[in-house]
């Protein structure tokens, strides 16, 4: 692999490739003010889904959640759901339920799940104007699914504020030509009031079903019909992790 000056590598295909960011809420945080999320939102780890003390110190409303998911129990889910890692989905618009990303990045499923939360649901009205993201959804939103990855992989802002952050966290950042195991998946609530699976390197958005009024993506129906699609699956495997994107509370601004 070859590295530019900012660490992102091109594989022996020509491919982009980033280093993979942590899986830390102030990363995550750090990146979309970076990229024109106002910093009334921020995330935070979800510690327990059973646990009610617990669940109680996540701040609402709850606007995404980000799961992680090692190979394995991903791969099960996946037997059980309809689709493929072939593109199927073409949609494109604002007639759009949710807008979803292609990942064509390699190594980016952080940055696409990240994208996915802010940029769909309720999330979507904090992108200050004028901002990268702003500008990134304005060119993205009419255009088809790979055009629109284009728009993401031909931006040197988005490069730039993911390296920014790609070294940052608790652990040493693994290099960019190291396998990663793990995979991104952002919920969130489109447009029909459905719940939303995204995750750019399936064919297309998953819809999970009606969510109830007054229900947010961390309601009992709403974790019962997607994470805890993949808690269950895991067995007992306790190396999945998940984050929430929630409007700060008002001692934190």
């Amino acid at each position: 692999m070859s590295r530019n000056e900012r660490g992102v590598y091109t594989d022996p295909s020509g491919k982009k490739t980033f280093i993979p960011l942590e899986n830390n809420p102030l990363i995550f945080t750090e990146l979309i003010h970076s990229l024109g999320v106002s910093p009334q939102l921020a995330f935070y780890d979800i510690y327990s889904l059973s646990d009610s003390d617990l669940l109680a110190i996540i701040p609402k409303p709850v606007h995404a959640l980000i799961f992680i998911s090692p190979a394995d129990v991903y791969h099960r889910v996946r037997e059980t759901d309809a689709g493929t890692k072939n593109l199927t989905y073409t949609g494109s618009g604002d007639q759009e339920s949710v807008i979803w990303f292609k990942q064509t990045i390699g190594h980016a499923c952080g940055l696409i799940a990240l994208l996915h939360s802010v940029c769909n649901g309720s999330a979507r009205q904090f992108i200050t104007p004028g901002s990268t993201l702003a500008k990134l959804l304005r060119e993205a939103t009419p255009l088809e699914p790979l055009q629109r990855a284009e728009v993401l992989y031909n931006s040197d802002e988005l490069e730039k504020a993911h390296m920014a952050v790609a070294f940052k966290g608790d652990s040493v950042a693994p290099l960019a030509a190291e396998p990663n195991g793990y995979h991104f998946i952002s919920f969130v609530q489109g447009k029909d009031g459905h719940l939303y699976e995204l995750e750019g390197s399936w064919d297309g958005p998953i819809d999970r079903g009606l969510m109830g009024p007054g229900e947010d993506v961390m309601s009992e129906k709403a974790l019962e019909a997607g994470i805890g699609r993949f808690v269950k699956a895991a067995e007992g495997n306790m190396e999945m992790s998940m984050i929430a994107l929630c409007t700060k509370p008002e001692d934190e601004r």
